[in-house]
């Protein structure tokens, strides 16, 4: 982390059109985050000062998603990058040390980039450093131009660059970090002259190279952190990227990722080590899956959390939680609100929601549990449903300790079933169960003999 007169700058405030979206480009999800909230993570980590984001398209919907941890610039009318660092001048007229200058749309930037990009700027004692990067095909770049002794000279557009000048690999990325006083007084001098009516940062390079003020470029390592995806095609590209380095992350750290090209999982997500991630698997949100786990394949879990040494398969788990040593599926639908307590388990083709499942229960198969409290040792048999909802308000079911549910049993809520009890297979229970008692709720069973032969003869 640097010093305190290190400040940032997010630009978030255009419309990213060629995304096709009612929702700022800024806002759009890589790897379950929002671009610009990737950017900001960067930013706090090498800044004690909360990032200033200027934020003008649909501003309220930024403000909404980065809540009060960044300060706001308000860019009403989008005139450009300089003009937008123009609209941060009241917040910053009392500064006078360095501002880094960020995009919310470059999601893949790297702490240690830009900790790089710093370090050379403040050793150099620069009035501004362009953080610059090699392409093997530059057209449509500025090119960073450098003098004899390898120093920053100038930036050339493409179109007015010379041939020599355009065979330039070393290009700008317009993340730039600026001793704050110069950049101030040089907005001051620049002007719009151009098609579009905007003032460029560009022009403050210039104008202060021809001042005679210190200028640098540093290199990034890898082009890669730079893609700012401007439609639906690049989104996927950079999610891809990211993706890759949360998986490499993950097995790096002692989780085996059976095949990474099939396997989604997002930024958020934390899993222990020796935990083995199978084919078809995504997990999603603020997931967290304990140590020596199987997950999948083909299992979305979503802001789950799932203890050590349990199974999952074939399965979907939204907003659930488990003990440990627990085992879940296959085809199972765990719904929010649901818990299962250690060494507990939920079969194949099962639906829960709101319940909590003991230590050691089963709900084995073919059942749905809603709304309902099981006790520890219970075991419910293949078809069981509990009737939670009346047609105006759900009720709640609960299971005592030790109990077993015969199969095919409706529990028509609300109702409880108490410990030990046992209710036979095909009953439908309308009123409580007492402890260790047998219920029995279904119609007597009548044989008429010769029945099928009635119509003979």
């Amino acid at each position: 982390m640097f010093e305190s007169d290190l400040r940032i700058i997010i630009l978030a405030a255009g419309k990213g059109t060629r995304m096709k979206s009612d929702l700022p480009k800024v806002l759009h999800p890589v790897c379950g985050v929002p671009m610009i909230q990737h950017v900001v993570a960067v930013a706090n980590q090498i800044s004690r000062r909360r990032p200033l984001v200027v934020i003008g398209h649909k501003a309220e919907k930024v403000s909404v998603i980065l809540g009060e941890e960044v300060d706001y610039v308000l860019q009403e009318k989008q005139l450009g990058t300089g003009h937008a660092v123009m609209m941060a001048a009241p917040q910053l007229q009392d500064f006078s040390g360095d501002l880094l200058v960020l995009y919310g749309d470059t999601p893949l930037i790297t702490t240690e980039s830009l900790t790089k990009l710093v370090a050379e700027h403040q050793r150099a004692k620069s009035s501004v450093t362009v953080l610059s990067v090699e392409v093997e095909n530059p057209t449509g770049y500025g090119r960073i131009i450098r003098d004899e002794h390898g120093r920053l000279e100038r930036i050339v557009e493409e179109k007015d660059a010379s041939s020599e000048e355009k065979i330039v690999k070393e290009v700008n990325t317009g993340i730039y970090i600026f001793n704050y006083p110069d950049l101030a007084e040089a907005l001051r001098c620049i002007e719009p002259k151009n098609a579009q009516g905007e003032y460029y940062l560009t022009d403050v390079i210039a104008l202060l190279a021809a001042r005679g003020k210190k200028a640098g470029a540093v290199p990034c390592p890898n082009s890669e952190e730079l893609l700012g995806p401007n439609d639906r095609l690049a989104l996927a590209e950079t999610d891809r990227i990211m993706r890759r380095r949360i998986l490499e992350n993950l097995m790096t750290e002692g989780v085996t990722i059976i095949d990474p090209a099939s396997t989604y999982i997002e930024l958020q997500v934390e899993i222990g080590r020796d935990s083995i991630i199978y084919p078809g698997t995504f997990l999603q949100g603020k997931t967290k899956i304990g140590v020596g786990c199987q997950i999948g394949p083909y299992s979305q879990l979503r802001d789950s959390q799932i203890g050590d040494a349990s199974i999952v398969r074939f399965s979907v788990l939204e907003q659930v939680k488990t003990g440990e040593g627990v085992n879940i599926g296959p085809y199972s639908f765990l719904r929010p609100g649901t818990v299962v307590e250690k060494k507990g388990k939920v079969g194949g083709f099962v639906e829960t929601k709101n319940t909590h499942i003991g230590e050691g229960s089963k709900v084995p198969h073919l059942s749905y549990i809603g709304d309902c409290l099981i006790g520890a040792g219970v075991n419910i048999g293949a078809g069981t449903i509990t009737c939670n909802y009346d047609g105006y308000a759900k009720h709640q079911t609960t299971i005592g300790d030790e109990a077993f549910i015969g199969s095919n049993t409706n529990l028509v809520a609300p109702v409880s079933v108490g410990k030990g009890a046992l209710v036979g297979a095909g009953s439908t229970i309308t009123k409580d169960v007492p402890e260790y008692a047998l219920a029995l709720a279904r119609s007597k069973q009548i044989n008429k003999e010769r029945w099928s032969k009635r119509t003979e003869g």
